[in-house]
């Protein structure tokens, strides 16, 4: 009897370790563009401010509508602040910057867009299209994702023909809006 009460009680232990060890699986969202659509996984074990800022943006509908208002073919594609007419929208505070998470701006890679100030980012992301090596040095941009599904759709992005609007420099003449942005893990 002892025995098999200490199998038990072993057994429920050893459930109990394998289900704490198992990581929880990381968030999805889906941006759904004009060009098609972007799968992205979020990395909130290494980011987790900046993955709770995005995922509150995209839960409040945020970028919803926005466009990508700048797209540099060879570097990435940036949106996320903007809206189809131009305006920028109003965002949130600033998050801390977290780019020495041991992420790198790699191919495929989301990041936080900011100013020259580290801890400054809002709402606006950008996708590398190329390893970026040189944006994880000094205070970095902090990368907080990755494209698992629609990278074709951001080279042809990255690929549009651009234009400056409203004072912005390569802004995709016709353009390229994110029509919704949506948890779907």
């Amino acid at each position: 009897m002892l025995k098999k009460l200490a199998l038990a009680a072993g057994t429920v232990l050893f459930a109990a370790n394998l289900m704490a060890a198992t990581p929880a699986k990381a968030p999805h969202v889906l941006l759904d563009t004009t060009n098609g659509q972007i799968e992205i996984e979020l990395d909130p074990v290494k980011a987790p401010i900046s993955t709770k800022n995005f995922l509150d943006y995209v839960n409040s509908g945020f970028y919803n509508n926005t466009i990508f208002h700048r797209v540099i073919p060879g570097f990435m594609v940036q949106g996320g602040g903007f809206t189809q007419q131009m305006q920028q929208k109003e965002t949130k505070a600033p998050i801390k910057n977290e780019s020495k998470n041991g992420l790198h701006n790699v191919r495929g890679t989301l990041s936080m867009a900011r100013t020259s100030v580290p801890d400054s980012a809002t709402s606006q992301f950008f996708i590398n299209v190329k390893d970026n090596d040189f944006l994880d040095q000094g205070d970095g941009y902090a990368v907080f994702g990755k494209v698992v599904k629609g990278m074709d759709v951001v080279d042809i992005i990255v690929n549009s023909p651009t234009t400056t609007k409203s004072g912005m420099k390569d802004v995709p003449a016709d353009p390229v809006f994110i029509k919704s942005a949506k948890v779907i893990d």
